[in-house]
């Protein structure tokens, strides 16, 4: 086992400290079983232990591989997932939690979200999440793919202090939360998850970039540190990387519907007027001084890097 800690943060209103970055687990089940479940199991050797998943990644699949994984080590791990908008009315959000925690092999979530703005009416599913919390089924819940007006909708309904997170894409591509979704959290003390850190299929930034310019008015490049603490209420997700495995087509018709979300959630958020740094990424010509331009690879790089040369020995 890999002697591994990374440094933590409280999840929202919840007060569990979180290592501020964790796994996320779309596509894992493009694998094979015997890798899936090894990646999982690294995840935690290298102290990610905040998993993320959701009854979407696979059709359930990323979930039961998850279960898998995480078996005999439940009680070491932050357990997040998901129920997808159409699955959850009132009714509907309790049978399918309930459905997930059976192929987790737990009888709890840490965490559960609600994976983007659905139909049904967001009473009913807040509604169902309480109902969830009161039961033990769920030490929280939250939400995913929100706006500041969605998220600013859903408190009205909850009250302060219940909505835990809101799980949104982020990476230095795309920025568009630090104009109003990040600042509404941090006022509102609901922790930021940003899922697909390095951008999705690619290399991020690509190799060869230099990752240590320093920035206008300092003495030396942030690093990580000035990296993690831009943003008190983040922590960061990277996702398993299908284009490595070769079932990598299948699940296409999932892929479709959340990127559709994804460029939705996008378009809205650049529709507003955007901050100054938004578009700028690691090793092009940048001078907005900000210090998530600086060290995210090296972070998270860092950390997978370890982990090859783990599987590998």
């Amino acid at each position: 086992m890999v002697d591994a800690e990374l440094a933590r943060r409280p999840f929202g209103p919840t007060g569990a400290l979180v290592p501020r970055v964790g796994l996320g687990t779309w596509y894992l089940e493009q694998s094979d079983v015997k890798t899936a479940v090894a990646a999982v199991k690294m995840a935690l050797d290298l102290g990610l232990t905040h998993i993320d998943t959701a009854e979407l990644y696979g059709s359930g699949k990323a979930e039961s591989l998850v279960g898998q994984g995480i078996e005999g080590r439940r009680d070491d791990v932050f357990l997040v997932s998901k129920v997808i908008p159409s699955n959850a009315s009132r009714n509907g959000t309790v049978t399918h939690c309930e459905q997930t925690l059976e192929r987790l092999r737990t009888d709890h979530l840490d965490c559960y979200l609600l994976h983007w703005p659905g139909s049904h009416p967001l009473e009913d599913t807040i509604a169902a999440l309480e109902e969830l919390v009161q039961s033990g089924k769920t030490r929280a819940w939250g939400v995913s793919n929100f706006d500041e007006g969605e998220l600013q909708s859903a408190l009205d309904i909850a009250g302060p202090g219940r909505i835990a997170c809101n799980q949104v894409l982020y990476h230095l591509e795309e920025r568009g939360i630090e104009h109003a979704v990040l600042p509404w959290c941090e006022e509102n003390g609901v922790a930021v998850v940003g899922y697909t850190p390095f951008g999705q299929h690619r290399q991020f930034p690509p190799r060869g970039a230099q990752q240590n310019r320093r920035a206008p008015g300092r003495d030396r490049a942030p690093g990580r540190a000035g990296l993690l603490d831009a943003a008190p209420g983040l922590v960061r997700h990277p996702q398993v990387d299908p284009s490595r495995t070769p079932a990598r087509e299948r699940g296409r018709s999932q892929g479709r519907a959340l990127g559709g979300r994804h460029r939705s959630y996008r378009k809205r958020l650049s529709d507003r007027a955007s901050p100054p740094w938004r578009g700028h990424a690691l090793g092009r010509q940048c001078d907005c001084g900000s210090p998530i331009c600086h060290g995210l690879a090296q972070l998270l790089q860092e950390r997978l890097d370890l982990g090859v040369a783990q599987l590998e020995q």
